[in-house]
C-alpha cells in the first residue's frame, strides 16, 4: 500500500493526487469508475441518490448513494456526439446510430427482417452555389480535372471549398442557408408526401391508409462550409415498419417523388438589410436503391456505416471551431449588472467570448461566421439565434434524425445499454456475496432519486488512469485492425 508516505518529495501534482487517491478507502471501485467510462474527455460529477423499493411491502430492491463512493461522487459520460470534444461518447454516439439507422434497413431492436423488402432509397442533397469556389473536379472517367483556377489541387489543398473571388462571394445567402436547411428539409418531407400521393391518384389522407414515408438523415459539412443531407427514405405500410407497403409501390414510385418534390422546394427569407433570399436545394441531386444483397450499388450495411460515420462530425471538419463564440459572462448582452448597466469585464461590451480576427481558422471560414454573427444582429434575424450558432456557420439544427416509424430509438438503445449494466452490477453483488432481493414478476417496483451536478471532468490522479484506459482502448482497437488487415492479405 502507498500509506503514510511524504507526499512533499513528489513533483508532479497528478502523481500526487493518484497517490492520495490510492490511500482512500477501496481504490479499487475508483479505478473501476473510470474504466467504466471508456476513456471519456470530461465526465460529468454527480452527488445524490436512487432507491428502488417494492411499492407493497416497502422491502428495499436496489440501492445507491454517492456517499458510499471513495470520492463522495459519481463520474457519468459526458454524452458528446463531438468526436473532436470526446472521441470515446462520439463512438458510442456513431455506434448507436449505426444500429438505429442499420434496424430500419435489416430488422432487429424490435424491427421485424420483413423491413428489408420495403422499396427504399439513398437521397443526398445539396446547398446550391453562392459563388464558384476552388475544387477538384474529374471528368466521366474518373481522371482528375483542372480547377477553375487552372491548378490542380490535392485532396489536402487549403484553398479547396474558399472562393475564387471572395468579394463577389455571397456569405449573407450561405449563411441563410445554413440556417434555414432544416426547414427546408421539413418542407420537402411535406412536398413528398404531396408528390407520391399525386403519383399514386389519391389524396394524401387516402394515402395515409395505406403507406407512409419513413427516413433517417443525417447532416454533413462541405469544405465549402455548407451542409448537405444524407438520408435514407422508405415507403411502409400505414403503421410504419411493422406492416407492409402496397405491392404496387415501388422504388421507382418514390425516386419519381423525391426527383418531384426536390425542385418544388423553396423558402423565401425577407430582410430589408440583405433583400430577400429564396432557399432551395442545389442542381446536385443523388437518388440510389438500396439493396438487401450484395448485386447492387449499395447495400444495407455500407449505408448505415455510411450514415453513422457522419454522425459525429460537425461544423469543425469543414474548418471551424467547436466551440460557442457568444460570451458566457454576460450570455452575449455586452453587459453586466441589474438596473445600473457597466461593460461586461470579459468581453468588453464585444459579446463575444474570443475575438473573431484571432480565430485560428481560413479567412473563408472567418468570414462566414462574420456574417453570420453581423446578420444575428439585425432584428429580422433575431429568431435564428445566428450569435450562438455562428461557429457552426448559422447551422443550427440536428445532425441525426428520423421520422417515428423508422425504427427503434437512441433511448430505447440506451435503456438496453443501462438495463445490461444494472444486470452485470448484480451479478457482481452475487459474485461478492451481497445478492439484492428478487422481486416477483408481478411486483410494483417505485424509484425514488435525487441528483445534482458538481462540476465536470477528473482530478488530476483520475486523468492518469483516465489516460491509461484510452491507451488500452486505443491499443486493443488497432490490435483487432491489424489483425483484420493480415486476414485479409492472408487470403
Amino acid at each position: 500500500m502507498l500509506r503514510n508516505l511524504d507526499l512533499r518529495h513528489v513533483i508532479s501534482p497528478a502523481v500526487r493526487d493518484l497517490i492520495e487517491l490510492a490511500n482512500l478507502d477501496n481504490f479499487d471501485r475508483t479505478r473501476d469508475q473510470i474504466t467504466r467510462l471508456r476513456g471519456c474527455t470530461r465526465p460529468v460529477n454527480l452527488v445524490g441518490h436512487t432507491h428502488t423499493r417494492n411499492a407493497a411491502t416497502g422491502e428495499t430492491i436496489r440501492s445507491y448513494s454517492t456517499s458510499d463512493e471513495p470520492t463522495g461522487r459519481l463520474l457519468t459520460t459526458c454524452g458528446n456526439r463531438r468526436a473532436s470534444r470526446c472521441p470515446a461518447c462520439s463512438r458510442t454516439y456513431a455506434a448507436d446510430t449505426f444500429h438505429l439507422v442499420r434496424a430500419g434497413l435489416c430488422g432487429g431492436k424490435d424491427v421485424p427482417e420483413s423491413v428489408r423488402t420495403h422499396p427504399r432509397v439513398f437521397l443526398t442533397l445539396t446547398a446550391p452555389s453562392f459563388g464558384p469556389v476552388h475544387n477538384r473536379p474529374t471528368a466521366k472517367d474518373g481522371k482528375p480535372c483542372a480547377c477553375r483556377c487552372g491548378a490542380h489541387h490535392p485532396e489536402s489543398a487549403p484553398e479547396l471549398g474558399t472562393p475564387l473571388a471572395p468579394k463577389a462571394y455571397d456569405y449573407s445567402g450561405a449563411v441563410l442557408w445554413n440556417a434555414h436547411a432544416g426547414a427546408l428539409w421539413a418542407r420537402f418531407t411535406l412536398n413528398l408526401r404531396r408528390a407520391l400521393a399525386a403519383h399514386f391518384g389519391v389524396t394524401q389522407k387516402d394515402m395515409q391508409q395505406v403507406l407512409r414515408v419513413s427516413f433517417a438523415k443525417v447532416a454533413e459539412y462541405q469544405k465549402r462550409g455548407l451542409v448537405h443531407f444524407h438520408a435514407v427514405v422508405r415507403i411502409d405500410g400505414p403503421d410504419g415498419h411493422t406492416t407492409t407497403p402496397p405491392a404496387w409501390a415501388a422504388v421507382d414510385d418514390l425516386t419519381h417523388a423525391i426527383r418531384t418534390a426536390v425542385p418544388r422546394t423553396a423558402l423565401t427569407v425577407s430582410s430589408d438589410t440583405v433583400g430577400d433570399q429564396e432557399i432551395r436545394w442545389g442542381a446536385m441531386l443523388d437518388v440510389r436503391e438500396i439493396t438487401a444483397l450484395g448485386n447492387g450499388e449499395l447495400t444495407d450495411a455500407a449505408v448505415a456505416g455510411y450514415v453513422a460515420k457522419y454522425a459525429t462530425k460537425s461544423a469543425e471538419d469543414s474548418g471551424t471551431v467547436d466551440r460557442s463564440l457568444v460570451c458566457r459572462t454576460c450570455s452575449g448582452r455586452g453587459t453586466v449588472g441589474g438596473r445600473v448597466k457597466d461593460l461586461c469585464p470579459d468581453c468588453e461590451g464585444t459579446r463575444q467570448a474570443e475575438p473573431l480576427r484571432e480565430l485560428p481558422v481560413h479567412r473563408h471560414v472567418r468570414q462566414m461566421i462574420r456574417t453570420a454573427w453581423d446578420l444575428g444582429g439585425l432584428p429580422e434575424f433575431a429568431d435564428l439565434k445566428l450569435c450562438k450558432w455562428a461557429h457552426m456557420l448559422g447551422f443550427r439544427g440536428h445532425f441525426s434524425t428520423k421520422s417515428r416509424a423508422y425504427s427503434t430509438t437512441l433511448g430505447a438503445l440506451r435503456d438496453i445499454r443501462r438495463a445490461w449494466r444494472i444486470a452485470q452490477a448484480d451479478a457482481a453483488r452475487v459474485r461478492a456475496g451481497h445478492p439484492a432481493p428478487t422481486p416477483a414478476p408481478d411486483t410494483v417496483l417505485v424509484t425514488e432519486s435525487s441528483w445534482a451536478y458538481l462540476a465536470s471532468g477528473y482530478r488530476p490522479g483520475e486523468e492518469l488512469l483516465a489516460n491509461q484506459t484510452r491507451h488500452e482502448i486505443n491499443q486493443t482497437r488497432a490490435e483487432k485492425e491489424r489483425a483484420k488487415t493480415e486476414g485479409e492479405v492472408w487470403q
